[in-house]
């Protein structure tokens, strides 16, 4: 029997979890062991997978290590072992009725538990709240739905590196900095892995595009691959993830999914990972190769290495080799007790109203203020008396294309949203005159992109829609400007024209409401930018990675993906992507990483440190004092960065190294205590194979973002 999700109104939170202590320590000792511990400890599940993997034909071993009907284990049901079912993706629980498959021109059907799941805002935007405990609170959403659909794996976080504006998949990942999406990242593993479903990390390593993305050969260095595109990964292992999967594109010359030196070096042995890897879909071309590696399971079937029992009899590879992959797939699963879970619907339906609570919490506490002259918002009643709302997305919920689409219910529309909140003040027109435009109090102008999984999407925003921006800003002067993108995009033709710009992202199904609830001043906006918005594409790092005399395409294109040759993506800049860049660089963002305005002010004072000489693992406390100085509460992101003046390398001008986010009631003021380590003082030396912190000179900076500093200081570093 089907189990429809139940109409539910939504109950407005406060707040989710904010640190409201006097004191806030943000400290990182968590790191030396994980987060999360299974149900059944990896030596038991490792002995209970040797005794099955003991009584298992060479041909059971063969089908094991490759998926079954596009989303599901293979099953051994004369030893007990079941299909496990595996469902996309980060920002909710892609839940399919059907999957054609293309390589085999056939459809195959699902049969779920459950005909609905929540849209949850995009993984983008829950990393604009910088709020750890409600990543946590998000994640367990998703597990709980999980449960309620039978679903054992599931295929994210996703958490790659946002290297450049363009990536179609950059609303599925947490932005631009390795420590801000590690520590989401952490609590992510956490809330999904506690309601007994798989984690996946993905998608290892070095997938910044997804322009003919299984032709592009990441060609990195290896500090750039351990100081920007592992820590997040590494945070997630930390935290105790169960499930990695590797990506489509090549690192360094071989295909992520069949190389050793991502999969057994980087992945396995300095990272410690022991659970399951898998491939993503239709990513792999070698079989010898996946089973040399340390992969485990080729998705979504068998095709690589299909020859596995030819390379068996010609000795290429040893059934050994079969066998640690196997016992892998089956000690993941024992661990996590897979086997023995079923769907249960009557048992999480129910807390499905509290899910989308979270999910509007994410929205609310995720949408970013970057622009507010003269304080056109929040909307004052009493002198705006007609609201004219125009624009791409005012009845289209967007929710990003490909695998992290979630399709949600009850869907409410940004018009439905101001319509509640403004009643009759609002109008509605999709392509309005200059007459109506000119004769509104002010305008609300909704404009964005449509990312998507597969291709790549131009950082300008297509002519007509910036002709219409251009009509519209120039006949009303009020308007405020509502951004749905996955990413950056350019605003610099008419961001000085533009009185506010709320960046929205993709709000999942019912973030319109908090759109309209801080348009309203119901709610004071706190998200802060986990990237940075370049002035023109030519100024980012990612810029010129598409091969020369080629453009980007619309579409999956998988039929050209498939016959182009594999083309080199260069990473030049190394370990400077983002703000560590345009701040290197001293180039100028339109706005910068951290950025995000607020109702009411902050004031930063007070700064000391309680070692000005450490030594050796010696750690440093940063004290400082954050004070409102408005007139109404709100939440404040206080960011701590670390420069390192006199390297012997090249490094960053600065780089963030902890944050804390705070509740302040007008004329109220918190001293928070932040922890700087060795590890922060780190960087990686290939020549060394080790991370390494030089003595010498650091600064502390403390800001509101990375180019907003209020307090400095500085210490004298020894390694002992």
């Amino acid at each position: 029997m089907k189990i429809i999700i139940p109409t539910t109104p939504v109950i407005l939170l406060a707040s989710i979890s904010i640190l409201q202590s006097c004191t806030i320590v943000n400290t990182k000792d968590m790191k030396s062991k994980p987060l999360f511990e299974p149900p059944v400890s990896y030596n038991e599940a490792m002995n209970k997978a040797d005794s099955l993997v003991a009584a298992m034909t060479t041909e059971e071993k063969i089908m094991l290590i490759g998926g079954a009907d596009i989303f599901y284990t293979q099953a051994i049901e004369r030893l007990g072992i079941k299909r496990v079912f595996m469902s996309d993706a980060t920002m909710g629980v892609n839940l399919r009725d059907k999957f054609y498959d293309k390589s085999r021109d056939t459809t195959i059907e699902y049969n779920q538990a459950i005909d609905s799941t929540t849209s949850f805002p995009a993984a983008i935007s829950l990393a604009s709240t910088w709020n750890p405990d409600l990543a946590r609170h998000y994640a367990h959403s998703i597990g709980e739905q999980c449960r309620a659909a039978g679903i054992g794996i599931l295929l994210g976080p996703g958490m790659n590196m946002y290297r450049h504006a363009q990536c179609g998949r950059n609303f599925e990942y947490f932005g631009e900095d390795p420590f801000l999406a590690g520590k989401m990242i952490e609590q992510y593993v956490l809330g999904v892995q506690e309601t007994g479903v798989i984690a996946t990390l993905k998608h290892f390593v070095a997938n910044n595009t997804d322009y003919f993305r299984r032709k592009s050969n990441s060609v990195v260095d290896e500090r750039t691959l351990h100081e920007i595109y592992m820590p997040a990964f590494k945070a997630g292992i930390e935290a105790g993830a169960m499930a990695v999967m590797t990506a489509y594109n090549l690192v360094n010359g071989e295909w992520a999914g069949q190389s050793k030196y991502v999969i057994d070096s980087l992945l396995r042995k300095e990272l410690g990972f022991k659970w399951l890897v898998m491939t993503d879909w239709w990513s792999v071309y070698d079989g010898q190769k996946v089973i040399e590696s340390g992969q485990d399971i080729e998705m979504p079937y068998t095709i690589a290495a299909t020859n596995a029992q030819e390379l068996l009899a010609s000795g290429k590879v040893q059934e050994s080799d079969i066998d640690r992959m196997v016992k892998n797939i089956i000690a993941t699963c024992v661990a996590m007790e897979l086997y023995n879970k079923k769907a249960e619907p009557e048992k999480y339906v129910p807390r499905f109203a509290n899910h989308e609570n979270h999910a509007l919490q994410t929205a609310r506490e995720g949408i970013v203020l970057l622009k507010n002259k003269n304080n056109l918002l929040p909307i004052r009643s009493d002198t705006v008396k007609t609201i004219l709302l125009t624009g791409k997305f005012t009845d289209k919920i967007h929710k990003g294309g490909g695998a992290a689409h979630v399709e949600g219910y009850d869907n409410i529309s940004l018009s439905k949203a101001c319509a509640d909140a403004f009643g009759t003040k609002l109008k509605i027109r999709r392509n309005p005159g200059r007459w109506t435009i000119a004769n509104a109090d002010l305008v609300l102008l909704s404009v964005g992109t449509e990312d998507s999984e597969a291709r790549d999407r131009p950082f300008e925003l297509p002519r007509e829609d910036s002709v219409f921006i251009q009509k519209v800003l120039n006949n009303n002067e009020n308007t405020v400007v509502i951004v749905n993108s996955g990413g950056g995009i350019d605003m610099t033709a008419w961001n000085d024209k533009a009185k506010a710009i709320l960046y929205a992202w993709y709000t999942g199904q019912n973030g319109n409401v908090a759109l309209a609830e801080i348009l309203a001043g119901q709610v004071n906006p706190s998200g802060k930018l986990p990237i940075s918005i370049e002035k023109s594409f030519k100024d980012s790092p990612g810029y010129g990675y598409i091969p020369e005399g080629e453009e980007l395409y619309t579409g999956w294109n998988d039929d050209d993906e498939n016959q182009r040759d594999v083309y080199d993506i260069h990473y030049d800049e190394g370990v400077l992507i983002g703000y560590r860049w345009y701040d290197t660089k001293n180039i100028e963002p339109l706005y910068p990483f951290g950025f995000g305005l607020s109702y009411t002010s902050f004031e930063y004072d007070s700064l000391s440190l309680s070692n000005n000489k450490p030594n050796g693992d010696e750690e440093i406390m940063v004290s400082f004092t954050v004070k409102n100085t408005g007139s109404r509460a709100g939440k404040e992101i206080a960011q701590l960065y670390i420069s390192d003046p006199e390297s012997t390398v090249l490094r960053p001008l600065k780089e963030l190294k902890n944050f804390a986010k705070i509740h302040l009631q007008p004329g109220e003021h918190k001293k928070i205590t932040l922890n700087i380590n060795k590890e922060d003082l780190s960087f990686w030396d290939p020549n060394e194979k080790k991370w390494t912190a030089e003595s010498g000179k650091f600064q502390v900076l403390i800001g509101s973002s990375s180019r907003h500093i209020w307090l400095q200081s500085e210490f004298d570093y020894t390694n002992k």
